[in-house]
């Protein structure tokens, strides 16, 4: 992985950490969506304990559309390289020593459009990461690999 990024509370910049505590069931230790302060819509149950995205296709973005974005943000907890983090859709994998499961893509949205100011919504479609459950306790470092185990 290159990168982890977590965020306080809804909207604040992301953080880049070199290693976070992974909490099943909840998320990442200071991360908003772990504190129940992210942005979502309270009528849908989506779980966000952890998010991915593929560092290729952030590159994309850039040599496709001249759409440059720093790390983190893509507003994702993990930036991954080298997996493609939608064939994790219902599956199991490790991050380190962490095991989680995939639910389903992290599409973008108006909301991360306007926070970060980039027209990312038709370029990003089935292609802004995955969401995850964490199943394990652990701690993600930088430099681990993510790993299907099915």
């Amino acid at each position: 992985m290159e990168f982890i990024h977590i965020a306080p509370t809804s909207g604040v910049r992301m953080t880049a950490v070199g290693r976070v505590r992974a909490i099943a069931g909840v998320g990442l230790e200071g991360d908003r969506y772990a504190q129940r302060s992210g942005h979502w819509s309270p009528d849908t149950k989506v779980d966000r304990d952890l998010t991915l995205v593929a560092a290729e296709e952030i590159d994309r973005l850039a040599d496709w559309f001249d759409i440059v974005l720093e790390p983190g943000e893509t507003r994702r907890n993990v930036t991954t390289r080298g997996i493609d983090v939608n064939s994790l859709v219902g599956r199991r994998f490790r991050v380190g020593n962490v095991v989680c499961e995939g639910t389903r893509l992290c599409e973008p949205c108006q909301y991360l459009t306007d926070t970060i100011g980039q027209p990312i919504l038709e370029p990003l479609v089935h292609r802004a990461g995955l969401r995850a459950v964490i199943l394990t306790d652990g701690e993600i470092a930088l430099g681990d690999e993510v790993v299907p185990l099915d």
